[in-house]
């Protein structure tokens, strides 16, 4: 039993029986709804459960209101891109003795001297295989930001500049036509 007032000093009994316990709770305890036309009852199509009916569109505008971040780039999205994956090739291919290469790169990241030379061998000479692209695809799952680190640390800054500039401007773009 509630006892509520109606005014005047009346009070009003009601009976809550079919009310959960703590249903009634102060507001500031309670779980908000969304308002109407609020920015967080948008959902994005790659947020949803794969057993969730996929012919729900997307709420206005094909989710350009879609507050889903853009999720940080690994390795392998950059190898998807060809013409950025072409200018690493061109930049961290050559054995120039005074500049950091692939090299350098993949040496930091835990390659041996050993497993250096053999893809140095394999790749040498070869129009197809690139040995940037091979550290690069061993080390697929590591996040770009590592890699624009190490050109901070081998002072890179054109391979840096690339970077930055892909994961400003192109990796967004790609993730939200794949998504």
């Amino acid at each position: 039993m509630m006892k509520v007032g109606v005014g005047d000093g009346d009070n009003v009994t009601l009976q809550l029986s079919s009310v959960p316990p703590g249903f009634l709770t102060s507001p500031v305890d309670r779980i908000q709804q969304p308002v109407e036309n609020d920015a967080s009852a948008f959902i994005c199509p790659g947020s949803i459960n794969p057993e969730f009916p996929q012919d729900l569109p997307c709420l206005s505008d094909s989710c350009k209101k879609c507050l889903c971040s853009v999720p940080p780039p690994k390795i392998s999205d950059l190898l998807d891109d060809e013409d950025l994956l072409y200018t690493l090739r061109l930049k961290l291919d050559p054995a120039h003795y005074t500049v950091k290469n692939w090299k350098n790169f993949a040496s930091r990241w835990g390659m041996s001297y050993d497993e250096l030379m053999m893809l140095e061998q394999r790749t040498h000479g070869s129009a197809y295989l690139s040995p940037t692209q091979e550290f690069l695809f061993r080390y697929s799952q590591k996040p770009v930001t590592e890699l624009t680190k190490l050109c901070q640390f081998y002072q890179r800054i054109d391979v840096l500049r690339l970077l930055q500039q892909w994961m400003e401007n192109d990796w967004p773009s790609r993730w939200k036509q794949v998504h």
